[in-house]
């Protein structure tokens, strides 16, 4: 089903074959600036609060293009400029991405109100179709809100 490997895998497992592809600091945090924040350029991604190095930056985006999870699209108005999207096989990240932010709000002291993820954790699937729909419409209006520093 999935395609050749990107590079020489450690093992066979999953989660390590993920991890590969998603186990840095910036892969998933870009993956959800995509999903859930309307976030597509890469002056978006830089000004996105999370103080990337525009040479991480570049780097991970080739790398999730590589691993075929976001494309890049030329803007319309500007065709020297692109436009990342998640793909289909990123899209399916959103149930991970999804228990990761209530798992991180309910297990250490993060920036996330208790009544928001109350609300994310008991309509997960609502949540979910939700944030395919927007994907699907190219929908860019933002799912969640930026969180303040966790304090």
């Amino acid at each position: 089903m999935p395609g050749e490997p990107i590079s020489k895998r450690r093992s066979g497992c999953p989660v390590s074959v993920a991890l590969d592809i998603l186990g840095d600091r910036w892969s998933l945090l870009i993956i959800r600036d995509l999903m859930v924040r309307g976030l597509k350029t890469f002056k978006d991604f830089q000004e996105s609060g999370e103080g990337i190095a525009s040479n991480v930056l570049a780097d991970r985006l080739l790398k999730l293009q590589a691993a075929e999870i976001i494309l890049a699209e030329a803007d319309e108005a500007d065709g020297r400029r692109a436009n990342y999207r998640l793909t289909e096989k990123g899209i399916a990240l959103a149930p991970v991405l999804l228990e990761m932010l209530i798992w991180g709000a309910r297990h250490e002291q993060t920036g996330a109100s208790c009544a928001l993820i109350e609300k994310l954790a008991k309509n997960r699937d609502a949540v979910l179709a939700e944030a395919r729909r927007r994907w699907e419409q190219r929908d860019s209006t933002p799912l969640i809100p930026m969180f303040d520093e966790g304090k």
